[in-house]
């Protein structure tokens, strides 16, 4: 576990392999509750390389100074991200309206 939020990372290794390799990592919000999204990618055996780019946004909380992970929500493909982004920058426009 992390005790500081810079130090969170999903890069995991197993075996001297990396099989999740986080490429990049945005927090959103620090706290005492914690968001952050990360861009990484996995291990797959089948083809002996790193499968195509993903996302997840994360929630950690802080508990006896350690961040621990509480909630994720993984997004899928690139396609999903591209839908999220559209949907997200049509409703703040129509709330800044």
């Amino acid at each position: 576990m992390a005790s500081q939020i810079d130090d969170i990372t999903i890069q995991y290794e197993e075996d001297d392999r990396v099989v999740v390799e986080e490429l990049d990592k945005e927090i959103l919000s620090k706290g005492a509750w914690t968001t952050i999204i990360f861009r990484y990618r996995q291990w797959d055996p089948k083809i002996e390389d790193y499968g195509p780019e993903r996302y997840s946004i994360r929630r950690y909380r802080k508990i006896n100074d350690e961040y621990r992970q509480q909630s994720k929500f993984n997004i899928s493909s690139v396609q999903q991200a591209n839908r999220i982004v559209e949907t997200l920058q049509r409703w703040t426009g129509e709330a800044g309206e």
